[in-house]
């Protein structure tokens, strides 16, 4: 019994297999039809609406970087105020005011990396796509 089990299961494997390969020789006598098969193959799978560039000036790639930029911009400069506040409230006392001189020290530093990348990641992407 187990010889049969395992001769009908080559066969329907194998058999799977012709089925594959012949699929895949049908598709790709209709896709050599088509100018660009990848750029067609490419559109059919994007849904109505998704963008159709991933980089670019208007990619998805660019937005999304953008937006994680911004927001840890906008996070570095909410800590320069904290650390701001915390040094005009400390009162003299040293431990303090060294926490919030390293709390200003590192908020500028996170902008200046955030400025940076900023600027990196768009050279990269418009030279990388190029822009419109």
């Amino acid at each position: 019994m187990k010889k049969f089990l395992s001769k009908a299961g080559q066969i329907l494997t194998g058999a799977a297999a012709a089925v594959t390969i012949f699929a895949g020789r049908v598709m790709a006598v209709n896709m050599s039809e088509i100018e660009n098969p990848a750029a067609a193959g490419a559109e059919m799978a994007r849904a109505n609406g998704m963008p159709a560039e991933l980089v670019g000036v208007n990619g998805v790639f660019t937005k999304i970087t953008n937006t994680i930029l911004y927001a840890v911009g906008i996070i570095s400069v909410i800590m320069l105020i904290y650390g701001g506040l915390r040094y005009v409230i400390s009162g003299g006392d040293s431990k303090k005011v060294t926490d919030a001189k390293n709390t200003i020290m590192y908020a500028i530093i996170g902008l200046i990396i955030a400025i940076l990348s900023y600027a990196i990641v768009n050279f990269v992407i418009n030279s990388i796509g190029g822009t419109e």
